[in-house]
C-alpha cells in the first residue's frame, strides 16, 4: 500500500518547480493488464489548465527520479511494483481542490459521496460552486442539495457541449494540415 499524503508531499514540489498545479494524486490498478498498481499523477498548467505530452513526460522524468531517490535513500513509497502515469485532467476533469469547484461552477457535475447525506449517495447536475466547505448543486431529482466537501469521495465534470465550448483545445498545431477526402463508394 501507498501512504498518498506522503507521495503529494514527495510530487507537488516537482510540479511547481515545472510551473504546474498537481490535481490529483491516486493509486489504481494498472491499465497495462498485469494485475499491478498504478501511480496517477494529474497536473495542469495553470496557464492553460492542461498539459501537452512533453509536459508531462517533463513531470514524469521528475517524479520518477525523486522517488528513485528518496527509495535510494532507505524510504519506500510504493510496496511493489507499479507504474508511474502523468496526464493532464482532460475535458472531464475531476474536481479534487476548492478551486476547481469555484472555477467550474455553471456545468455538469457528477458527485460520489462517502455515505450518504440527506439520503443522496450521489448527485448529478449543476454545480453552483463552494462556501464554507459546503459544495451546492443543483441535483436533477434532488433539486438545490449541499454537502460537506470532506464527504465527497469522487467529483468530476460531465462531458457536455457546453464545457466542450468552455474548454479551448491547448495545442491545435497540424489541425491547419487536416485534409478531408471524400471516399468514391465502389459500383
Amino acid at each position: 500500500m501507498a501512504d498518498l499524503a506522503r507521495l503529494t508531499e514527495v510530487i507537488e514540489p516537482e510540479a511547481q518547480a515545472l510551473g504546474f498545479e498537481l490535481v490529483r494524486v491516486k493509486m489504481m490498478p494498472s491499465e497495462a493488464g498485469d494485475g499491478g498498481q498504478a501511480l496517477q499523477v494529474m497536473a495542469e498548467d495553470p496557464k492553460t489548465g492542461q498539459l501537452v505530452i512533453e509536459q508531462c513526460a517533463a513531470l514524469s522524468r521528475r517524479i520518477s527520479d525523486r522517488i528513485d531517490t528518496l527509495e535510494e535513500e532507505g524510504e519506500v513509497l510504493i510496496d511493489g511494483a507499479y507504474h508511474l502515469e502523468v496526464s493532464s485532467p482532460g475535458i472531464d476533469r475531476p474536481l479534487t481542490r476548492v478551486k476547481d469547484f469555484t472555477d467550474w461552477a455553471g456545468h455538469e457535475v457528477k458527485i460520489s459521496m462517502d455515505k450518504a447525506w440527506d439520503g443522496q449517495r450521489t448527485l448529478r447536475g449543476d454545480l453552483k460552486g463552494i462556501e464554507d466547505g459546503m459544495v451546492t448543486v443543483v441535483d436533477r431529482k434532488a433539486g438545490e442539495t449541499s454537502v460537506p466537501r470532506e464527504q465527497i469521495h469522487s467529483a468530476q465534470l460531465v462531458l457536455t457541449d457546453a464545457l466542450i465550448a468552455a474548454t479551448q483545445p491547448l495545442d491545435t498545431s497540424g489541425a491547419d494540415e487536416i485534409v478531408e477526402t471524400e471516399e468514391k463508394a465502389d459500383d
